[in-house]
């Protein structure tokens, strides 16, 4: 089983991006993020052709996430624990897997910046409410993996200039407290499970020629419950996806779990 997330940053702007990914990678499941679409504006059409199923939870301008399975699925859309909370950044699907179930769940956590401002405490409080319901996923006692864009650079080694960030809040301390309270409730961090390198980036900025100098940030993240870490195989970063034209500013990052 292939598992695959990516932030799309604009899945309107990446379509011939998204088809050959799909045509080359086969993802059994790929999640994205950061659709920037409602639901109608998504490339349904194209990506069914395809031969996928297709999960939105999509928003007008930003945000958004989506599952897409070569299998049907039971979809849930919105993390728990604030109804308040109208911005589309969570969905999960179970999908059949053998005689057993996977269940994944698609995140697009909160950037959090800048500090200081209504902002960083909302991030903090999504991350509460995301290890909330982690722990009950987690209590089902399956093959979950809970993936995508954390907006959470985890240690040292997963950015290019550690100092510099230290005021942001994907670096902020209480960022990386807040990711640690979640892994220590039974979690593993594929990538980290597989190598212990630096410099294992899925971001690189726009600006100030970050990707040709390699100013690079790890934030992008699967995490696996116990039974799918005893079926870990591989890792995979496809780099080579932010060198094509017209690239994300993310790449894909993708797990293969053994049946």
């Amino acid at each position: 089983m292939r598992i695959a997330t990516w932030n799309v940053n604009s899945v309107r702007q990446r379509v011939e991006a998204l088809l050959a990914y799909l045509n080359e990678v086969q993802p059994d499941v790929l999640c994205l993020q950061e659709l920037k679409c409602q639901e109608e504006q998504f490339p349904r059409l194209e990506v069914e052709a395809a031969g996928y199923n297709v999960a939105i939870h999509g928003q007008k301008s930003y945000n958004g996430v989506a599952i897409l399975s070569k299998v049907p699925m039971e979809i849930a859309v919105g993390l728990p624990g604030d109804e308040a909370d109208v911005q589309s950044r969570y969905i999960e699907a179970v999908i059949p897997w053998g005689a057993t179930v996977l269940r994944v769940g698609c995140l697009y956590l909160p950037n959090g910046n800048p500090l200081g401002t209504e902002k960083y405490p909302y991030k903090l409080a999504w991350m509460d409410r995301l290890t909330a319901h982690a722990k009950k996923l987690l209590a089902l006692e399956e093959r979950l993996v809970l993936c995508g864009d954390y907006n959470v650079i985890p240690e040292a080694r997963d950015v290019y200039d550690p100092a510099a960030w230290l005021g942001d809040a994907l670096f902020a301390p209480p960022t990386r407290e807040k990711f640690r309270e979640l892994l220590a409730l039974g979690f593993t961090d594929a990538l980290r499970a597989t190598t212990d390198a630096a410099k294992q980036y899925t971001f690189w900025d726009y600006q100030a020629g970050a990707w040709q100098k390699n100013n690079g940030l790890r934030i992008d993240h699967l995490l696996l419950s116990p039974q799918a870490a005893d079926r870990l195989e591989s890792v995979t970063i496809d780099r080579d996806m932010r060198a094509k034209d017209k690239p994300s500013d993310h790449v894909p990052i993708r797990v293969d779990l053994r049946d």
